[in-house]
């Protein structure tokens, strides 16, 4: 037997990538590095930003494993920090670190919330027995302790221009799937859809992992596919949690963290309104702002990671009492039960009215961020209905690369909804218009969104606008129509909890119970309410997650006295 081929394949070794643009310093980098390093890892270095990243790509096509990536903060074209933000584009698992000189270390503080840094060094890191190995230890061992194995990758072949492609990228971004986009003709994408069998008419086809091709799929379909759970595991939780925005989100950690059986039902994907958002910069903690996409991650997989369920694609249509048991009804039939129920259903944008909007909405038209198609935005003249924070966000992330950025508000100014951080940072940019007392009377376009057609309120004279790309930010609905004669609620749909119901008054809330109703508790004992959905909240990311944790402490409360 020849002994050599019967031994098993090498373990491929992941990569330390180093990259600073003074080949002292670097070469003595790799040097510390491959001493203590060498025989398990390749070291792999670079004397700039843009050759680190040439070989990073590489190593991504070849399959490669990368653990961690040390950047020097002080280089020219990119900086450390602006180096890290495109590297983790590549190797989102990958841990990062960065060398700097103490002068730095404010820039290095920062970008642990920009760039997610899991550490930084100062020069010089002799003795590296002391200052540099320990750190470098301490990233390898996080770094094998994550699923560190390469991501298998979703495609998605679609049509710019087609409102169920972009519905369906923006569910696979929102549900922290990885897929690659394709437009179906395009030489790739015509490809694909000849190797899957698909004539391209139907559109899109979505051809999953392991193989499998999916013609115009639904997300019930598509969550089933690519591995996000729709099915409970059980009949009967302590807390069922019916939303999945910050509010829910919250409520989901704090009910596992505390040993409730939780299981949250979301209908489309986790992080609400606010996981759309660019960039919060008023949540406590993110001086720099954290996407809502980032925040939404981390909440998700800390409720995860304390035993909490999450279930996708689950559409609530009722909720019904039992004796003590509140029984929660699906669209599709199915029910589970728990002993208590949060409800963080949240808002939708309100739907704009005017003519041509709604046959090019997906299609130019979009309701809130739709963060997938700001890449197409470049260099092209965008639109922004709306006066809140969102509206706001959205135009400062747009602004870096369109042509031109216009805000449409229907008042006189945006200081009674829009923070003054943000309206300083929406006037400070020079291609970002603010036109008040203005509303779209008509959207024009045949495939696509080609042109507006503005009114002056005060005037009442009419202007038409060449217009590539429309963002919706009206309003706020609570849709709860299907709590129609289970809940009380407010002459808008917002759910009335606490001392709005007024127990023991005239009020219908039909309040069965001789003590008071908790604070946030709804007409109904035991189904609570928390976030925007609630009457009369404040309707801001903080106060949602605080509105999740409370809610939580009282339905601890209400278990106590069962």
């Amino acid at each position: 037997m020849d002994t050599e081929a019967s031994q098993p394949p090498e373990e491929p070794r992941p990569a330390i990538v180093t990259v600073d643009d003074d080949p002292d310093v670097s070469r003595a980098v790799a040097r510390d590095l491959r001493r203590q390093y060498g025989e398990r890892h390749r070291i792999v270095r670079a004397e700039s930003a843009a050759a680190a990243l040439d070989a990073l790509r590489q190593m991504k096509l070849r399959g490669d494993l990368v653990a961690v990536i040390l950047a020097d903060y002080r280089m020219p074209q990119l900086n450390g920090i602006e180096f890290l933000e495109k590297a983790i584009e590549i190797y989102p698992g990958a841990r990062r670190a960065l060398l700097t000189a103490y002068a730095d270390t404010g820039a290095a503080i920062d970008a642990i919330n920009v760039v997610d840094l899991d550490y930084y060094l100062l020069k010089p890191w002799d003795p590296p027995e002391e200052k540099l190995y320990p750190v470098i230890d301490a990233l390898l061992d996080s770094w094998l302790s994550s699923d560190h194995r390469p991501v298998p990758e979703t495609k998605l072949i679609g049509h710019r221009w087609s409102a169920r492609s972009s519905e369906v990228r923006e569910f696979l971004a929102r549900n922290q799937v990885p897929y690659r986009w394709y437009a179906s003709d395009e030489r790739e994408g015509r490809q694909l859809l000849a190797a899957a069998g698909a004539d391209g008419e139907r559109l899109p086809v979505v051809i999953t992992p392991d193989g499998s091709a999916l013609v115009e799929p639904s997300d019930a379909e598509l969550a089933d596919k690519v591995g996000l759970a729709t099915s409970p595991s059980a009949k009967f939780y302590d807390l069922v949690v019916i939303g999945g925005g910050p509010a829910g989100l919250g409520a989901a950690v704090y009910g596992a963290s505390e040993g409730l059986r939780t299981v949250l039902v979301e209908r489309t994907a986790t992080g609400g309104q606010a996981g759309q958002s660019s960039r919060i910069e008023n949540y406590l903690g993110f001086p720099d702002g954290v996407t809502g996409a980032q925040l939404t991650d981390r909440a998700r997989r800390q409720a995860v990671k304390f035993g909490a369920e999450i279930l996708t694609t689950r559409d609530v249509t009722g909720v019904e009492i039992k004796g003590s048991a509140r029984v929660v009804q699906f669209a599709d039939g199915t029910k589970i039960a728990a002993h208590t129920v949060i409800l963080a259903t949240g808002v939708t944008y309100r739907q704009l009215t005017a003519p041509g909007v709604a046959e090019l909405t997906g299609r130019g038209v979009y309701y809130g961020s739709a963060l997938t198609e700001a890449t197409s935005c470049i260099d092209q003249d965008i639109y922004i209905v709306g006066g809140a924070n969102s509206a706001g966000q959205a135009a400062v992330y747009l602004a870096r690369h369109a042509k031109s950025v216009t805000i449409l508000v229907r008042g006189p100014s945006l200081t009674k909804s829009m923070s003054h951080y943000l309206i300083e940072q929406v006037n400070s940019l020079p291609n970002i218009t603010v036109r008040t007392c203005t509303e779209i009377v008509e959207a024009h376009g045949t495939d696509h969104l080609e042109r507006l057609t503005l009114r002056d309120a005060n005037t009442g004279e009419t202007q038409t606008v060449d217009a590539q790309y429309l963002f919706v930010f009206i309003g706020a609905a609570p849709l709860t129509e299907w709590l129609d004669g289970v809940l009380t609620r407010d002459d808008h749909g917002f759910v009335l909890a606490g001392p709005d119901l007024h127990p023991g008054s005239d009020s219908p809330s039909g309040w069965p119970l001789d003590r008071a109703p908790y604070h946030l508790e709804s007409s109904v004992p035991g189904i609570f309410v928390a976030g925007d959905v609630r009457a009369e909240s404040a309707k801001r990311v903080a106060s949602a997650v605080g509105e999740g944790a409370m809610a939580v402490m009282l339905v601890h409360r209400y278990l106590e006295k069962l």
